[in-house]
């Protein structure tokens, strides 16, 4: 049985009580939340995991890294590690995007040794294999594209981006509403190559029921991709972005009465003036079903600093109500992250999702926030180093400094502002 169909029959399952320990909230949260589709479990009843999490409603604002080999660039083992990495710095859930050699085999490895959910986008797997068997895209069959998903789930992947809603009718809107990037997506791009060429509808969306099924027999999590998300903040939230989405939640719908969880992947590059919104329309129109938005950029001028534009973007629409954030590395648009761009990604967006949930009143949230600011106030550097989101950068910070008194930094040294008031006060500890 999947989780919803366990919490429809009134049974909880280890990984709902594990999170709602996790999370501070009741077993009947978890529940409610699994039936009515706020709230999924990304889990596939063959992969163990370590640490499952939950995406939703009501609960901390999760953080996702991409991973994975590029034909041009980098190995197995170095992906490996971008993965330990990243789960060591705080990530709830890695996805492996490789594109490069040995796609099945990297697959393979990071699943044995993920101790947290790891999601897919099996259509670059069909590409791949589609290009070296007929030359061409347009040639893969559909039976050819569903056995790649079933090889994945069987494997124990446990959630997967299907591009649903890039169909005939968004494509025909694309091409009567121009962008200045038309596609952004690799998966989005190769399914508008397939059903253009063919003349031919999408064949997840023909066959949906087909992609709910095997989702189904295996618990695997629909992430269901925005195949036409802007990919400049000029493009944001224009006809063919709303159409797509439309199409989502219509298929959210379809995939949840069948017992499959579901989550909508959002917008990449949107003003700040219209984050709120998106997240908003996408509740709407979408059901409440978790939102899952790949950063959002917030600005298009600064490469080699997206981790910023993305944080910014991040934490705007994790207070409005997302659910899951992409992070974006310092080399977003200009090269496969390595291990240093993998640690700055994470952590711009573990901050940017630590302050979503002050402001959405998530239990326990502000906690940290008080002992660091106690810590502070006592200059007890050690506890603010345990305390902090990154505990390896603030102590290099500090030893590199030199001050001259344990009780002081080297900012304002003997004329420390905390020190100065303590004693005009009278409140010495």
């Amino acid at each position: 049985m999947t989780q919803i169909e366990l919490a429809k029959a009134g049974t909880t399952s280890p990984e709902m009580r594990r999170i709602a320990r996790c999370e501070g909230v009741s077993v009947e949260f978890i529940r409610k939340g699994l039936i009515k589709g706020t709230i999924v479990i990304p889990k596939n009843i063959g992969h163990r995991l370590e640490k499952p999490c939950g995406i939703g409603k009501g609960l901390r604002t999760k953080i996702n890294a991409n991973i994975g080999t590029s034909k041009d660039s980098s190995g197995i083992s170095d992906e490996i590690k971008k993965m330990e990495l990243a789960v060591e710095s705080g990530a709830d859930a890695i996805m492996d995007l490789s594109t490069g050699a040995g796609i099945e085999e990297t697959r393979r490895k990071i699943l044995s040794q993920s101790k947290v959910p790891v999601g897919t986008v099996p259509v670059y797997e069909i590409v791949i294999n589609g290009l070296k068997k007929h030359g061409s895209i347009p040639n893969i069959t559909a039976d050819e594209m569903f056995a790649v998903l079933e090889k994945q789930a069987r494997e124990g992947v446990d959630f997967f981006t299907i591009h649903a809603g890039v169909t005939k009718k968004t494509l025909n809107i694309l091409k009567k509403n121009p962008r200045i990037l038309d596609i952004v997506s690799r998966g989005g791009a190769f399914l508008a190559e397939w059903i253009i060429t063919n003349n031919r509808e999408n064949p997840f969306y023909e066959n949906f029921d087909r992609v709910i099924d095997i989702a189904k027999r295996y618990d695997i999590t629909l992430s269901l991709g925005d195949g036409l998300r802007p990919g400049s903040i000029l493009d944001a939230t224009d006809k063919p972005q709303l159409t797509e989405l439309i199409t989502l939640g219509e298929l959210q719908r379809r995939a949840l009465k069948k017992g499959v969880q579901v989550m909508i992947e959002g917008p990449g590059h949107v003003p700040i003036d219209q984050i709120k919104a998106n997240v908003i329309l996408e509740k709407e129109i979408c059901n409440g079903a978790p939102f899952y938005v790949l950063g959002p950029l917030v600005t298009d001028i600064a490469p080699g600093y997206d981790h910023i534009t993305s944080a910014i973007g991040g934490a705007i629409a994790g207070s409005a109500g997302a659910d899951f954030l992409c992070y974006v590395t310092p080399a977003e648009h200009l090269r496969l992250p390595t291990l240093a761009d993998v640690k700055d990604g994470v952590i711009a967006s573990k901050i940017a999702a630590h302050a979503a949930d002050i402001a959405k009143g998530v239990k326990g949230a502000i906690d940290k926030d008080m002992k660091i600011s106690k810590a502070r106030a006592e200059r007890n550097w050690k506890k603010q180093f345990a305390l902090a989101i990154d505990p390896v950068k603030p102590m290099e910070y500090r030893k590199s400094s030199k001050p001259g008194s344990e009780d002081v930094c080297t900012m304002c040294g003997e004329y420390c502002s905390i020190k100065t008031a303590e004693k005009c006060l009278g409140r010495k500890k």
